[in-house]
């Protein structure tokens, strides 16, 4: 695992004793400890407006806000980078004098409007949660109406909606990993934090949410299938991020968008209005789905796996009706799919199974799912629709789609079954080490038969239909 330390500035060392003041938007990964104090009250959540065709995730939970737009009671957290300690953000409404950023580090500012700070100069009000004060952002110049509508808004303050929204929305949930670059906390009371590498198309579960920088203000902490805690911060709405939407897109800063690490598994993509637009584009399944493929000159129906990767060759309408047919290639195998899906979400279906395997924005996600390799003689089977010895259960998959039931000999060897037509199976035996050893034709009556009875695993040794390489 690919390991970068990050050097922490003498300022932020400096700064680490505020972190005392912590509360639990503050989360740590798994092994660094951190004081954990109730916080105020949460003001209501802004309202997010109801979309009248469907969106992405960010965009159905996650409004941008302009700071004209700021309502009392919006909340944020004071997270100032080391530009901030030169030039101070805030002055005491009380005393009328300017104060240092660093004491306020992890503070709580509710807005309150704006108004004047004296005959000249408008400001932008705020009360602090966390020490009972009152204290305002002085506009540098101009009025308050010529500021609002620029993307630089208020230093140093991180904007709690969304954190608060994403708690409500992700923790539990699983996301898959779309970027090879997150992070380790290092310290409980300081920014410290190491990189490590991990695997594209990993499924993991979000086990906490909490604030991370400002232009980046969304810290999500993700858990692996092996126990593994690792986090990314990103931009949701992009509500006083201080950064313009351009930035978002280069090379740097891409994966702190939310897409940029993050799938959501059952998410339901928004779709372009013009389905050629995903000609030559990369996804994969976010399901089991059937798919119609060809292999040995045969056309058959397979359940492809979730998380398999596609590229798009095409789209042909389906005359007379709302479907499209998309001819697909799997990225490792190159076997080409054909699948009929519409562009027109029905909001009125009431077979939810049958709605999410005909709308594209169900059944696909952008980019690409979890990595396979093959060898050079499954890559050929694959293409076929065959099943060979050796194969792993990756290539199985590829083959001939998901299986319709999983069984185990009490030997500890296992079996697929696929149903074929005429009431006959294919029944794909693998053995301790994950690896095809055989596979065999049985009839369904059979197969349930045997499968009810323990007593009797022999049939798992008989001799099946010769397989080469």
């Amino acid at each position: 695992m690919r390991r970068h330390i990050l050097t922490l500035g003498l300022t932020f060392a400096m700064m680490a004793g505020y972190a005392q003041t912590a509360n639990d938007y503050i989360v740590k990964t798994k092994g660094v400890e951190t004081p954990v104090v109730t916080p105020a009250a949460t003001a209501d959540a802004p309202e997010v407006q109801s979309a009248s065709q469907p969106v992405d995730f960010v965009g159905k939970n996650f409004k941008y806000y302009s700071l004209c737009e700021w309502k009392e009671g919006f909340r944020f957290m004071v997270l100032p980078e080391k530009y901030d300690l030169i030039v101070k953000t805030f002055t005491d409404a009380a005393t009328k004098k300017e104060v240092s950023s660093l004491p306020l580090r992890y503070h709580i500012m509710v807005y309150k409007g704006h108004g004047k700070s004296d005959e000249v100069h408008e400001c932008i009000n705020f009360y602090d949660e966390t020490n009972g004060k009152n204290y305002y952002y002085e506009i540098p110049s101009g009025t308050f109406e010529d500021y609002c509508y620029a993307k630089t808004g208020v230093p140093t303050l991180a904007y709690l909606g969304d954190v608060d929204t994403a708690r409500d929305k992700l923790i539990g949930k699983t996301l898959v990993t779309r970027t090879t670059t997150y992070r380790v906390d290092t310290d409980a009371e300081s920014d410290g934090y190491r990189e490590v590498h991990v695997s594209t198309g990993q499924e993991v579960k979000v086990v906490k949410v909490g604030v991370g920088t400002r232009s980046f203000p969304v810290k999500i902490i993700v858990e692996d299938a092996a126990g593994n805690q690792f986090y990314q911060n990103v931009a949701l709405s992009k509500t006083n991020s201080g950064m313009r939407d351009d930035e978002f897109s280069t090379f740097d800063n891409a994966r702190y968008a939310f897409y940029g690490s993050f799938n959501l598994q059952d998410d339901v993509m928004a779709v372009s209005s013009n389905p050629a637009d995903y000609i030559g584009k990369t996804l994969h399944t976010k399901f089991v789905t059937g798919m119609i493929t060809k292999g040995d000159g045969r056309e058959r129906t397979v359940n492809v796996p979730k998380m398999t990767t596609f590229t798009v060759d095409n789209l042909t309408p389906l005359r007379g009706s709302k479907y499209v047919t998309l001819s697909l290639t799997e990225i490792e195998s190159r076997r080409a799919y054909f699948k009929n899906v519409t562009f027109e979400y029905n909001e009125d279906a009431t077979d939810e199974t049958a709605k999410k395997d005909e709308f594209f924005g169900y059944i696909f996600a952008m980019g690409e799912g979890a990595e396979r390799e093959t060898s050079q003689a499954a890559r050929a089977a694959i293409r076929a629709g065959r099943v060979i010895a050796g194969m792993t259960e990756d290539e199985v998959q590829l083959a001939v789609g998901e299986p319709d039931d999983r069984q185990t000999d009490p030997n500890g060897l296992y079996r697929w079954i696929y149903d074929r037509s005429k009431g006959k199976v294919l029944v794909v035996h693998f053995g301790r080490n994950g690896l095809v050893q055989k596979y065999t034709t049985d009839t369904k009556k059979n197969t349930q038969s045997k499968a009810k009875s323990s007593n009797n695993p022999s049939w798992m040794n008989r001799p099946g239909t010769p397989l080469t390489d």
